[in-house]
């Protein structure tokens, strides 16, 4: 009998966000120093006189990456950077990182020195101490789990759910090149394998490949905001979608917003890429995912400041729960925006 006719819920029905609120609905709080638990890039704890803040994430062979195309050192890099990212989204510092793996017999030594390789690349570069995990047997491939703990003055400490009607909403960098990178890579692996043999041609992908298999975390921008004395008043980074993400704010925030259309920024070559796909360029940067770029919101006497970072967008602004959330076209249109960036439990394309 199908697990339909027994009357059960399979997890890819209800989707990945759904299966974690209900799996975590109405969890007590026992103690005074957990700040902040379920809900967030991080959970926040406070111990003296500064916060600390924790994250993990697991990262699936078949799911998450593919060995294939996939170089152990790079991967070794983006599972830490990841994880660093969820900690800069919370106005915070990585300082310690612990990993986990589950390794098959497939892999040599040598390949974990590599993957391991990438890894403290990523924790010298950002300055964060690798301080132990555990390894175990798998009868499948290669899982990863990792978790990073990070810091913050309780009074810096930026949230999902504390935007702001009339707040300006600002994105760092560029959005869609990691998704476009990700759709060069499947379709130079397909024509390897059909072909038996034949070489990718990958030379003219390079920023949407490196944005791909090597992203970085943004600490130059948290660094910004601590010089300048900025404290946005929400945050979150985009790994799902710009879509998603933003609608993450809005929903925890109890608020809606309007984005334009031409202030989401999109690198030349990603636009090239997209078209080269028969995509639409704007479509990538609002749901491809896997950008770890930050995405937040400050009140409007910020203005100026966050207009001297060349790097960093004006997107839209926060407003009234009332209205709506919205993708204001170049003709004035409404849209309203929906979440279609990555669900780890739907049909993957």
């Amino acid at each position: 009998m199908s697990e339909s006719k027994k009357g059960l819920t399979s997890v890819s029905e209800i989707g990945e966000f759904a299966l974690i609120d209900r799996l975590t609905a109405n969890l007590p709080v026992y103690h005074k120093s957990t700040i902040k638990g379920v809900g967030d890039d991080a959970a926040v704890l406070q111990y003296g006189d500064k916060c600390q803040v924790i994250t993990t994430d697991m990262l699936m062979e078949g799911i998450h990456f593919n060995l294939v195309y996939t170089p152990m050192k790079h991967l070794g890099y983006k599972a830490a950077i990841v994880n660093f990212s969820d900690i800069y989204a919370m106005n915070a510092m990585p300082r310690q990182l612990v990993v986990s793996i589950a390794v098959s017999q497939k892999f040599s030594v040598e390949a974990l020195d590599e993957f391991f390789g990438g890894l403290r690349l990523a924790c010298e570069e950002y300055q964060v101490d690798l301080v132990g995990g555990d390894t175990s047997a798998s009868m499948t491939g290669f899982a990863i789990s990792i978790a990073v703990i990070g810091e913050v003055d309780k009074e810096n400490i930026t949230y999902r759910s504390t935007a702001k009607e009339n707040d300006l909403i600002c994105v760092t960098g560029d959005l869609g090149a990691a998704y476009l990178g990700l759709q060069v890579l499947e379709r130079e692996n397909k024509i390897f394998a059909d072909s038996k043999g034949g070489q990718p041609k990958l030379d003219e992908y390079n920023y949407v490949l490196q944005r791909q298999l090597k992203p970085e975390a943004r600490k130059d921008i948290i660094d910004y905001f601590t010089k300048n004395d900025i404290v946005p008043t929400s945050m979150i980074d985009i790994s799902d979608g710009l879509s998603s993400e933003l609608l993450h704010i809005c929903s925890q925030s109890d608020t809606g917003c309007n984005i334009y259309h031409q202030k989401i920024p999109i690198h030349q070559q990603s636009i090239a890429v997209a078209r080269e796909f028969n995509m639409e360029p704007l479509i990538c940067a609002l749901n491809g995912g896997e950008d770890y770029e930050l995405l937040f919101t400050v009140p409007l006497e910020k203005y100026n400041i966050i207009l001297l970072r060349n790097d960093i967008s004006i997107i839209g602004h926060i407003t009234h729960k009332s209205e709506g959330c919205h993708l204001v076209t170049d003709l004035n249109q409404q849209i309203p925006i929906v979440a279609q960036g990555w669900n780890a439990y739907g049909e993957q394309k």
